[in-house]
């Protein structure tokens, strides 16, 4: 790798940085409103130390002669990630007196979007760290989502060809045209959460409440300003907005675009979506019916209070309105198979994504009826484009290498002394993106500051390794990487 070129990504990092100096100016206008003052030091050294050393970059200037090859790239997005973690960190520990392993761990899952917490007492916690973490929520949010259109159809692992329909146009222009799509992908991002805001706050939350959950439902997060999380409130219509605003964030936002573009019909049309949302309702009605059939609830508060929960694991958003694991064993391997499923792509969820069981289903279709006439030329056709053998290679090695780092994972985590159940739906959850593990410890109605540092370290490169979808990641470590 030239110098050039790390001296081009060290003045993007740069760039990054001074932004995260900037943004943290909305805590400590939160703590100016609310009267804790007490804060605002935390804030303001974290937002100068994190603007001084942005500036140090920037200030070396940017080459004028490089450009970032697709490699570059790779390291790029590894290194940003990494970068802006360390230093959102630094308010977290200085308000909450908490470990720099906590603050890490606390600021990697809010960037990550993934949920998972180490903090208790939110209903008394600070403003300015409570509008800190759904912050890092949406920063995260948009940050997945431009990378999944501008990083990861290099490597071929987010499937983003397979999910245009054909007369939007869009995915052979996206890489030419990308300063459009950012332009298009934030003013939705951005209309979709001030909806989300006003919807919450109409059917009953707080101002302060609402920003916080519409920031964090819509980037697919899952923190909340409560220990209790949604089920802190009480209305039914506060979770159906939930609901609506989760499942509006595991949508493709280039399908969004191509809606505002003039194709109208670009979201019914696509095979994912009407995939990923037939199997919601088939989740409700199923698990709605055996826990009004298996409990005291009437069928709707069931199929409500499932909607939520389940919305929220396939989703990879980890909110919860009660404990889920108490409803039996049942429920409990269920909600962990629901773990893996994820969005779909180009969206701020996590997981697998929908799209890999689709193509994964076409291909045992295609595999039966070559058994039954074995002279036969079967094409393979996804959301009306060919499956080739490339699309092929780069399902195959994506879901082996998610399976082994999460079996890789749980196996630390059972070395360092977690029991099983903690170990692998911690692993599992960490990969996923999705928030909440199962058992008594890391499940809905517990948290993860009770875990050993190792194991706090090891699910947190579990959580960068998810949401950079694994592959960008590995890719830095091979030898032919940095060879020439």
């Amino acid at each position: 790798m030239s110098h050039a070129a790390i001296r081009l990504i060290g003045f993007v990092l740069g760039l990054f940085l001074i932004t995260l100096a900037i943004s943290m100016v909305i805590p400590m206008i939160t703590l100016v409103v609310y009267e804790r003052s007490d804060d605002l030091s935390a804030f303001l050294w974290s937002s100068l130390i994190t603007l001084i050393c942005g500036l140090s970059l920037v200030m070396r200037g940017r080459p004028e002669t490089a450009q970032l090859r697709p490699r570059d790239m790779y390291l790029l997005t590894t290194a940003s990630w990494l970068v802006v973690c360390i230093f959102a960190a630094l308010p977290m520990e200085f308000i909450s007196h908490i470990s720099y392993t906590d603050a890490f761990f606390e600021t990697m899952s809010g960037i990550t979007t993934t949920g998972s917490t180490v903090l208790s007492g939110l209903d008394t916690a600070s403003p300015g760290l409570l509008i800190w973490r759904s912050m890092l929520h949406w920063l995260g949010g948009i940050g997945f989502i431009g990378m999944a259109v501008a990083i990861l159809p290099l490597l071929r692992v987010g499937g983003m060809r397979l999910f245009q329909t054909e007369s939007s146009d869009w995915s052979e222009k996206v890489t030419p045209r990308s300063h459009v799509a950012a332009k298009y992908i934030l003013f939705l991002y951005l209309g979709l959460t001030g909806v989300g805001t006003l919807a919450l706050w109409v059917a009953g939350m707080t101002p302060f409440d609402a920003v916080n959950h519409a920031m964090s439902l819509i980037s697919t997060g899952g923190f909340s300003t409560s220990d209790a999380s949604l089920g802190h409130w009480t209305q039914p219509a506060i979770h159906w907005v939930a609901v609506a605003i989760m499942i509006l964030g595991s949508l493709p936002f280039t399908l969004y675009v191509a809606t505002l573009r003039g194709h109208r019909r670009a979201l019914l049309k696509d095979h994912q979506v009407r995939g990923f949302i037939g199997f919601l309702v088939f989740a409700w009605l199923a698990v709605g019916t055996w826990l009004c059939l298996h409990s005291d609830y009437g069928w709707w508060d069931a199929f409500r209070i499932v909607a939520v929960n389940v919305t929220s694991v396939v989703t990879t958003t980890g909110v919860a309105v009660g404990d889920y694991t108490v409803w039996g064993s049942f429920s409990v391997l269920l909600f962990f198979y629901l773990t893996f499923v994820g969005g779909c792509s180009g969206s701020t969820a996590g997981g697998l994504k929908i799209f890999r069981f689709q193509v994964a289903a076409t291909l045992l279709v295609s595999s039966l009826k070559q058994l039954i006439h074995p002279r036969a030329v079967i094409q393979k056709k996804y959301n009306g484009h060919p499956i080739d053998e490339e699309i092929l290679r780069s399902l195959l090695t994506f879901s082996f290498f998610f399976t082994i780092t999460i079996a890789v994972i749980a196996l630390g985590l059972s070395l360092i002394g977690l029991d099983w159940t903690t170990a692998l739906s911690g692993a599992a959850t960490a990969v996923c993106n999705v928030g909440p593990g199962l058992g008594t410890i890391i499940g809905p109605a517990g948290n993860f500051s009770s875990l050993p540092d190792a194991a706090k370290w090891l699910l947190t490169i579990g959580m960068l390794l998810g949401r950079l979808e694994i592959l960008t990641v590995l890719v830095l470590i091979t030898p032919v990487f940095w060879r020439y």
